[in-house]
């Protein structure tokens, strides 16, 4: 099908996968949708077009465009593309669901960037509108932002794309617009007129928005589906993309909603699940952190929790019967419910709204978080946070920086050390029996995801929240405000981090309730400290 072809758009063309992707050129820019554990991922697109290039050579040289980690960290994904002359750049807002790609970006085998995964979200929406690019003020004091490294990941990428501009008397990064000349997007059903519904999906990212930017870019649509449905027999307050938009649909009646579920309809919200049939959280460091951190959601807050281990705020929060007095929400747009833990973060039991993933990060962008849980690898004594680049090792910020800059009160959330850490909770103390052999507090972090200064600037409330001790950002960096009971200050907390962290006065004593393996009760968010 030709660009004058498609100029001229009729029904689209029903093709194997194989078909499909032997339609794209050397060259193309290649714009992908989907999450990481398999959401709304078109796998089945991705692994013909990695065959192809094994077969044959082509197509080489492609540029990659995804706005979230796309894989299961176990070889699917984007990792069926994780082929040596396959792509020559890659522009993505987290990489840490493919680490073989992430390993090829870390050597330098083609040119890598990150970018914020709201940034990348809503840039597909302004290459659909013909506008110059993401105009905002996400990025700004971090390594996306050109003054440090423009978002720019090994010595191979020299090209600068991230500009500051001075509009009004303010600063902005201005991300820059591309054209799109393929597609792959995914849905549960295809009418014969190419209509898309995703009525089995457990999100709807930013497929609409990918579809008309390639669309106007004059480029190939390619959608992946389930089923497929007798023209203008969906109904049309369920299409998620119009056929006007797509050009080729493959079906895959195999399709799988996310790696772990054939099909869940909780995560669809088809049907509402008892939460109790949820996997229990054990008492260990993980939920002694997660319990922690819960103490500072006030009811009626507007919370977002982030991958790792702050998603076990929201564990917690169900098993305590919480999740009513708050409104979790996750970047991927989903609202209400009960966030999944693991590979498949990114999708909610019982959420009650399912947006555009664009919205949720315009929500987001405006200062709508009252809190945010964020995981870290690194923290310095500044109070900068590294979670994109560390030990070599190449994960990217996903929706961290987007959140963490606009959030009226961030929580990190994270043990105090990593790689094989032994800290015991039990009967209202912490018991550390070994200590983890890599350190996450640091001199220097590698790579600044989150800026302390610019914090301050803006007001935020900072917290650190790890097994053992909780630390605030203060005018000067971090300050020790607690530590848990069982727990030397001065040998278990202050002498690994060195020199440079003040000490609150008084020194509190983190609450003993917290290390106890009984449910906390419907008291305990009210006595304490919620939301102070």
């Amino acid at each position: 099908m030709s660009s004058s072809d498609r100029s001229r758009r009729g029904r689209p063309e029903f093709r194997t996968a194989a078909e499909a992707v032997a339609m794209i050129d050397a060259g193309a820019t290649v714009a992908i949708g989907g999450s990481g554990g398999g959401l709304l991922e078109p796998d089945t697109l991705l692994r013909a077009l990695g065959n192809r290039f094994r077969e044959t050579g082509s197509p080489a040289g492609l540029t990659l465009v995804h706005t979230t980690g796309i894989g299961d960290r176990e070889g699917g994904g984007m990792d069926h593309l994780a082929l040596p002359g396959l792509a020559r750049r890659i522009i993505a807002g987290n990489w840490g669901m493919a680490p073989k790609m992430s390993a090829m970006a870390a050597a330098g085998e083609f040119e890598a960037y990150n970018f914020p995964q709201g940034v990348m979200s809503q840039l597909f929406r302004d290459i659909a509108a013909g506008r110059p690019g993401v105009l905002t003020h996400v990025g700004i004091g971090t390594f996306c932002d050109p003054r440090l490294e423009g978002g720019r990941l090994n010595d191979r990428t020299t090209e600068e794309l991230v500009e500051v501009v001075n509009l009004r008397g303010q600063e902005w990064l201005l991300y820059p617009s591309l054209p799109i000349d393929v597609c792959f997007i995914r849905g549960t059903t295809a009418d014969e007129d190419g209509n898309i519904t995703s009525e089995q999906e457990a999100a709807r990212l930013e497929m609409l928005a990918i579809a008309q930017a390639t669309r106007n870019s004059g480029g190939l649509v390619i959608a992946q589906v389930k089923y497929v449905a007798e023209g203008g027999s969906l109904d049309p307050r369920d299409v998620v993309v119009p056929g006007m938009c797509v050009d080729v649909v493959v079906v895959n009646p195999e399709q799988r909603q996310v790696v772990t579920h054939e099909y869940n309809p909780a995560f669809a919200g088809a049907t509402k699940a008892a939460l109790s049939s949820l996997p229990p959280f054990p008492l260990d460091q993980r939920k002694v952190v997660a319990r922690r951190a819960l103490r500072e959601i006030a009811d009626g807050d507007v919370v977002n929790l982030g991958v790792g281990i702050a998603d076990g705020v929201a564990a917690v929060a169900a098993e305590e019967g919480w999740v009513e007095d708050f409104t979790l929400t996750i970047e991927q747009g989903l609202v209400g419910g009960v966030p999944a833990r693991g590979v498949i973060f990114g999708v909610a039991t019982n959420p009650v709204a399912i947006l555009d993933q664009p919205a949720q990060f315009d929500f987001y962008d405006g200062g709508g978080l009252d809190i945010c849980f964020l995981g870290f690898a690194q923290i310095d004594r500044a109070g900068n946070v590294n979670v994109s680049k560390f030990g070599g090792r190449i994960i990217g910020t996903g929706g961290f920086v987007n959140i963490s800059q606009n959030a009226s009160t961030v929580v990190f959330c994270g043990t105090f050390n990593a790689g094989g850490l032994q800290a015991v909770p039990a009967d209202g103390s912490l018991d550390i029996r070994v200590e983890g052999r890599h350190r996450k507090f640091v001199g220097t972090v590698d790579q600044v995801t989150f800026s302390a200064a610019e914090a301050r600037r803006r007001g935020q409330r900072v917290l650190y929240v790890t097994e053992r001790a909780v630390f605030e950002l203060g005018p000067d960096g971090l300050v020790l405000i607690e530590v848990a009971p069982g727990v030397d200050p001065q040998t278990q907390v202050l002498d690994p981090l060195g020199n440079g962290v003040k000490v609150a006065d008084p020194l509190t004593v983190m609450d003993k309730e917290i290390f106890v393996d009984r449910p906390l009760g419907s008291a305990w968010r009210t006595t304490g400290t919620a939301g102070s």
